[in-house]
């Protein structure tokens, strides 16, 4: 299965249809507005804009598993994001990442895909044009990183 047969809400709770980036290069970040490594939301911002028009997108799910670092309701989080960082690639509602009942299909599936989970905010899985996972960076690894920049480079093509 493709990671883009897949759908999640949209932050604002609409039927977002992963498919819509089908052919493209998606990097998926679980995101929270509370955390230490919240000022990666520039980076991300930064590489979205500079690689969309390269078949490129950011794709952000908000979620509250670690430390409670994303207590806030969608309209907080929307508020939060384009005020602060200047947000505008696709958010979805906030999930589950965690393992366990409630878990978001999403994260079942980067779990399956993968073998591994985030283990704190902002981890990040880069997803390739055909849907397949192409690999999974640690939380710490940030927007700039040379190593994921150069994953990404390479899944553009």
């Amino acid at each position: 299965m493709s990671f883009y047969a897949l759908s999640a809400p949209s932050l604002d709770a609409t039927a977002a249809n992963l498919g819509a980036h089908r052919g493209n290069v998606t990097l998926v970040v679980n995101v929270a507005s509370a955390c230490g490594l919240t000022p990666q939301y520039t980076g991300l911002q930064k590489l979205h804009a500079s690689k969309q028009a390269k078949g490129f997108a950011v794709l952000a799910f908000p979620s509250n598993d670690f430390g409670a670092q994303e207590p806030g309701t969608p309209a907080e989080i929307r508020t939060f994001c384009t005020t602060k960082y200047a947000i505008d690639f696709p958010m979805f509602a906030k999930v589950q990442t965690k393992a366990g009942p409630g878990q978001s299909p999403i994260y079942a599936f980067l779990q399956k895909a993968t073998g591994k989970l985030p283990g704190w905010n902002f981890g990040k899985y880069l997803i390739g044009r055909d849907g397949n996972v192409l690999a999974f960076f640690e939380p710490t690894v940030t927007p700039d990183d040379p190593t994921l920049l150069a994953a990404i480079e390479k899944a553009l093509g």
